[in-house]
């Protein structure tokens, strides 16, 4: 049901060739919403999709290099975060020069 509903999503906004691994998305949709909070699901999905398709547009990383990285700092994020959250200690939120998940630094 959900792959026939990705094909079509992908057509109708003529991204059709664009590869989507539904495990691997669907595998950080649920660290963040179990590290988290349920919300932050689609959030963080929505963010890493965001940050890999600028880093791929501008030419920082190839589309696949690019989603693998915010994927992996999104989930790096998600489990420090528990993490915190399980000792009391409290994370500061960054003012973007962390970087955009692609191994650059800098606004994303």
């Amino acid at each position: 049901m959900l792959e026939p509903f990705v094909a079509e999503l992908l057509a109708a906004l003529e991204i059709e060739d664009t590869p989507v691994d539904l495990e691997a998305v669907l595998g950080l949709a649920g660290v963040a919403a179990h590290s988290v909070i349920r919300p932050a699901a689609p959030v963080t999905t929505f963010i890493v999709g965001y940050a890999a398709g600028l880093a791929a547009a501008t030419g920082q990383a190839a589309p696949a290099v690019a989603m693998r990285a915010a994927s992996r700092v999104a989930d790096e994020v998600a489990r420090r975060h528990a993490t915190e959250e399980a000792t009391g200690a409290t994370g500061a939120v960054g003012n973007g020069s962390a970087g955009n998940g692609t191994g650059e630094t800098g606004q994303a």
